[in-house]
């Protein structure tokens, strides 16, 4: 059984319609709105109305100005700083910053920036200035004071958004722990805050995380999770530990989503999951976002990718005509150009799946979009393949264009999937090879080469590379599940198996493949009532018809034919050529 194989073209296409929903719905995470950045201006400087110059100081206000777009910026910046002292005029003192950072003046800029707010201590917009010089110049340990006055600065209903944007801004710094400890200690004062507390412990903790400290940074999210349990803070920054792989924070998470959450957040919370394979989490998600917003038509079209790939085709359908009649008052812009693209790859897909090749190909020409070029011809390549023209198909992918690095991988990648779905199992290992030989760091390539070498009957280098991925990433869960399945499928090693599979599912909770495999260690164990209650909570969750295949085969060991029957019918409807399904079947004589 093969569960994690290269990543089929529906979840390339879920992947690009959820990244779209997030991008349309609006920044997820408030800590990713960054404060207004103060624009450069080439104005020149005016006095206001009643600034009461004298002819002397219009007259340097003027040559200053002469002579910065003369190309003389350093007579221009020393005339109007001189300007600005003299009549402490705001105007003048941003312009004189603004000549110099044009330039590219660092030191100058931040003289500027400093007289300004000598003059000006009040001015938000000097702190803000005078802040982003010292970080583009990583004068790091110099922005605590700056920074902790624009925040005393900030009308309190502003604040928030100052503080959840200091992680984007900091995080270019080259020094992340300072940067955590200069932050950390502005924003300390501000834990206690009933209101602004929690941002002000996200901040902070976020900051830890750039550092590296991710104890402290989880420390930080629990005393969120303690003072403000149902707060988007909680939600978002819980997020970024989950996406970063810190250890106890999908417990986090998970409470912080129990509630009600933004469309944004939700979307953001499904995406996480996607990347982590979690697909049937992730659908759980999207799906609530079309009950609670149902007029949100990206949603549609990332719950429509889900169904396909589950195969589940009349549901995916369905959510398909649902996205369109809600994308019909889209405007036009190119966001909704490649959702229309992948409705019609979707569409392609959920025909083929159907045995309708023809018509697989009629939505395919109807794509009119040089951005989607190499999928549509991967799906055409797939449609030759179904027609018996393996060949064809294979030339088709091979006469691609290769203009990086990247589109050779993707070619390869592509060839790969194709030998494999049609049984070429030693070509498609071979050129697998190719693509570890180019990133042999690539845990992902690396599995997918030992999953090849199993099908080519090497499974002493299947179990050599899983252990070698084991060793180099140790929260890479598909590893430990490939193995330990490979192991019970045998009938051999089962206590190293369940100790495999269990270490999966820790690091991937709920997930139904993982479930699955673990309920065939306790099947072969002898252990037939724990492995039926696994497999019914991994069916339910997802049925697929590997899944299937194991449920149904189960049950027809402990008797009950009429429900394996009904499981195995199931898994066929979804895949009615699924190669674990008909050797099922076969093996044990049976026409469901």
């Amino acid at each position: 059984m093969d569960y994690y194989g290269p990543m089929p073209l529906s979840s390339r296409v879920l992947a690009a319609s959820l990244l779209a929903v997030v991008s349309l719905a609006g920044v997820a995470n408030a800590q990713n709105a960054a404060p207004p950045t103060p624009a450069a201006s080439t104005a020149p400087a005016t006095a206001e109305p009643n600034a009461g110059l004298d002819a002397e100081l219009f007259y340097e206000i003027f040559l200053g100005e002469f002579a910065a777009r003369s190309g003389d910026a350093g007579a221009g910046y020393a005339l109007l700083l001189e300007a600005a002292r003299r009549s402490n005029n705001e105007k003048l003192y941003q312009r004189a910053t603004e000549i110099a950072l044009q330039s590219r003046s660092g030191e100058p800029a931040l003289a500027a920036a400093r007289a300004w707010t000598t003059a000006w201590p009040r001015s938000q917009m000097a702190q803000r200035y005078l802040l982003q010089i010292l970080l583009a110049l990583n004068r790091t340990a110099d922005t605590a004071a700056p920074l902790a006055q624009l925040l005393e600065s900030t009308e309190p209903a502003a604040r928030q958004s100052v503080v959840l944007s200091l992680p984007l801004l900091y995080r270019q710094l080259s020094d992340k722990a300072l940067a955590a400890r200069v932050v950390s200690e502005v924003l300390k004062p501000y834990f206690s805050d009933p209101l602004l507390g929690p941002a002000a412990m996200a901040s902070s903790g976020r900051m830890q995380l750039l550092a590296g400290d991710r104890a402290t940074a989880l420390a930080l999210a629990q005393e969120v999770a303690a003072r403000a349990p149902d707060s988007d803070e909680l939600a978002s920054f819980a997020l970024d530990l989950m996406e970063a792989r810190v250890a106890g924070a999908e417990t986090l998470v998970q409470q912080a989503f129990s509630g009600t959450r933004s469309p944004q957040l939700r979307m953001t919370y499904a995406r996480v999951l996607l990347e982590r394979q979690q697909y049937a989490a992730a659908q759980a998600q999207i799906e609530t976002v079309t009950q609670q917003h149902p007029e949100l038509a990206q949603a549609w079209l990332a719950l429509a990718a889900l169904q396909v790939q589950n195969g589940d085709l009349d549901a995916g359908q369905t959510s398909l005509d649902r996205f369109s009649k809600s994308a019909a008052g889209m405007a036009e812009s190119p966001e909704k150009d490649a959702a229309t693209t992948q409705t019609y790859v979707l569409q392609s897909e959920i025909a083929e799946k159907r045995g309708q090749l023809d018509e697989a190909e009629a939505w395919l020409a109807r794509i009119d979009n040089a951005d989607a070029r190499f999928d549509v011809q991967v799906r055409r390549a797939t449609l030759l393949a179904r027609r018996g023209k393996l060949s064809h198909a294979r030339a088709l992918l091979q006469s691609l264009p290769e203009e990086t690095p990247e589109d050779k991988q993707r070619k390869l990648a592509a060839q790969v999937q194709l030998l494999r779905d049609n049984g070429q199992y030693a070509d498609a290992y071979a050129l697998q090879g190719e693509l570890v030989r180019e990133a042999p760091g690539d845990a992902d390539l690396l599995y997918d080469h030992a999953m090849l070498a199993e099908k080519t009957g090497d499974r002493d280098t299947m179990e050599r590379l899983l252990r070698q991925i084991i060793a180099a990433k140790p929260d890479y869960h598909h590893a430990y599940n490939a193995l330990g399945y490979s192991f019970a499928d045998r009938g051999i090693r089962l206590a190293e198996a369940r100790s495999l599979v269990e270490t999966a599912l820790r690091l991937a909770p709920g997930d139904p493949f993982i479930t699955d495999s673990l309920a065939w260690v306790e099947f072969r164990a002898g252990n037939k009532a724990r492995a039926l209650e696994l497999l019914a909570s991994a069916f339910a969750a997802r049925k697929d018809p590997e899944i299937a295949a194991h449920y149904g085969e189960v049950l027809w060991a402990t008797g009950d034919h009429e429900r394996a029957r009904a499981v195995w019918r199931e898994g066929l409807r979804r895949s009615a050529d699924n190669a674990t399904l008909l050797e099922t079947l076969k093996r044990l004589g049976v026409t469901p």
